[in-house]
């Protein structure tokens, strides 16, 4: 088993004002060739965005986008036809595939939004963009792995163009819990939204990651309540 730490003071950052996002990869003007990506996984940005922040329409092609909110609300349009709303409990994704246009702003005026945006490398490339969102129930995610992202019908997620999954929980203090990857040969990007556990021996905090890799499982407990972003991708 590999596992490499990358702790919360180590990512990059900037400030727009109305935008202040944390890297976890390089991205945009942050660029350290140590944290390029995870094996498919190629963008992890930690977002704040002020209350009437908006990322103009832009475009995207090859590549699944995913967008997790913590707090507020995110409006969303593209050229798909596709339009919504999101906030915390919900999950969205975007095939970017041959092309879209899409544009991103918080829905209120005061109130910040605060998501992480990930980018995962497709399987297909080409495909016809596509677009959706789901609300799930938090509550079955306690103590629990709940599959929010996935290309398996079974698990009840969202449907990638990837072999990678994506899974939360919410683990209460002293609980342990196993990660068994669903794809053989797949790493696992494991991020700390809140709290702090201990993933085989090594202690990770609020914002905190670890890429494991070279393993099919591994373990998982609460040092205290906790809240995780569980990340499966082929490697290459």
């Amino acid at each position: 088993m590999k596992i490499t730490i990358q702790k919360a003071n180590e990512r990059g950052s900037a400030d727009y004002g109305w935008l202040k996002p944390n890297y976890y990869f390089s991205f945009s003007n942050y660029h350290d060739p140590s944290k390029v990506r995870f094996g498919l996984l190629r963008v992890l940005n930690d977002d704040f965005i002020a209350g009437g922040g908006a990322f103009p329409t832009h475009p995207h092609d090859n590549m699944e986008i995913v967008t997790i909110p913590f707090t507020g609300s995110l409006k969303h349009k593209d050229s798909t036809g596709g339009e919504g709303v999101i906030k915390a409990g919900d999950v969205q994704i975007m095939s970017a595939g041959a092309g879209v246009q899409h544009s991103e702003a918080n829905a209120s005026a005061t109130e910040p939004v605060t998501l992480f945006q990930i980018w995962v490398y497709p399987k297909e490339r080409n495909i016809d963009p596509r677009y959706d969102q789901r609300s799930f129930d938090i509550n079955e995610r306690i103590n629990n792995w709940q599959y929010v992202v996935s290309p398996i019908e079974a698990d009840g997620g969202l449907w990638i163009n990837q072999d990678a999954r994506f899974a939360l929980t919410k683990l209460e203090a002293g609980k342990t819990i196993n990660y068994e990857n669903m794809f053989k040969g797949n790493g696992v990007y494991l991020v700390v939204i809140n709290g702090s556990v201990e993933v085989e021996g090594k202690s990770l905090n609020k914002r905190d990651a670890a890429g494991i890799e070279e393993t099919e499982s591994f373990s998982i407990t609460a040092s205290e309540d906790a809240e995780l972003l569980a990340i499966e991708v082929p490697m290459d």
